[in-house]
């Protein structure tokens, strides 16, 4: 009887040291690749006991969803890209979403932008056709380690909130503000509204920047009270007060400062700032009239 104690007394523990560590249990190779990668601490150990549990087919889905996250962590990210791309047909079909965020990380972290704006156009069609919903209007997703609950509309501000970001990464200003409108359409929120007026901005539309920048600083917007929130507004406010002309220069009629004006101005200044002659006109005529005469 006391030796049953004592078994189940290792067995609960066992199993808190499992629950308090987050490692699985058992002892296939999987199991051991975590062991290494989080009680161990080696993460380059636990490489290697992914790619065996990857090659047993040992809980294929998270190996290799895990191996590719420790190998972005090693500045691995291009090894780590080509393993997702060629493995992943090993993996069931739940896991396949899960990979493409996987990929994604991946190609901003190796500023693959191109890539991006792929993957994003392609879950966007995933979603008009149903298939990440399941054709439901909610799908449960994991955020920092917590269950939420998410909505199609949200899932697809968020794809296109990115899509929008990486067209900014290739300076396409244009695309990035008719996608970042439709995401504010759709859900709107002050990231993508900042982002909006960031695009506005390098287009040179000042006005329609600031507006959007007021109503999140007015709180509009959902996040509209994040601190992070109002520094972005302040710093995008001062990037519009260097580009802009200063209020009192501001709409005055036939003031368009265009090339003609601002090299008129110059040569005024110029003529300004010259040496007068003390002498009387007259001997600036004379002057002139003998320079002439000696050439």
């Amino acid at each position: 009887m006391e030796m049953e104690v004592v078994t189940t007394k290792e067995k609960k523990e066992k199993e808190q040291f499992h629950v308090f560590h987050k490692v699985p249990s058992g002892d296939g190779p999987y199991v051991r690749a975590k062991h290494v990668q989080l009680i161990l601490k080696d993460p380059e150990g636990s490489i290697v006991w992914f790619w065996k549990a990857i090659n047993e087919g040992d809980r294929v889905d998270s190996a290799l969803k895990d191996m590719a996250v420790v190998m972005k962590q090693l500045d691995r990210s291009e090894e780590a890209i080509e393993a997702v791309k060629s493995f992943r047909y090993l993996c069931s079909k739940q896991a396949q979403e899960s990979l493409d965020n996987v990929l994604f990380d991946l190609f901003k972290k190796c500023g693959k932008v191109e890539e991006q704006i792929l993957l994003l156009k392609h879950k966007l069609r995933q979603i008009y056709e149903g298939k990440l919903f399941n054709g439901r209007p909610v799908k449960v997703a994991r955020s920092h380690g917590k269950k939420i609950q998410v909505t199609i509309s949200q899932e697809t501000a968020r794809v296109l909130g990115n899509l929008g970001w990486a067209y900014m990464q290739k300076g396409n200003f244009m695309a990035a503000e008719v996608v970042y409108k439709k995401a504010q359409m759709i859900y709107p929120d002050s990231n993508k509204a900042c982002n909006l007026a960031h695009c506005l901005i390098k287009q040179a539309r000042y006005d329609e920047a600031r507006s959007i920048l007021d109503d999140v600083w007015r709180g509009k917007y959902l996040g509209s009270d994040d601190k992070k929130t109002k520094n972005r507004v302040e710093e995008l406010l001062l990037e519009l007060d260097s580009k802009q002309p200063p209020p009192f220069l501001q709409n005055i009629p036939g003031l368009d400062l265009d090339d003609d004006f601002v090299n008129g101005l110059e040569q005024l200044i110029h003529e300004w700032a010259r040496p007068k002659s003390r002498r009387l006109p007259i001997f600036e005529e004379i002057s002139t009239f003998r320079d002439q005469l000696a050439c």
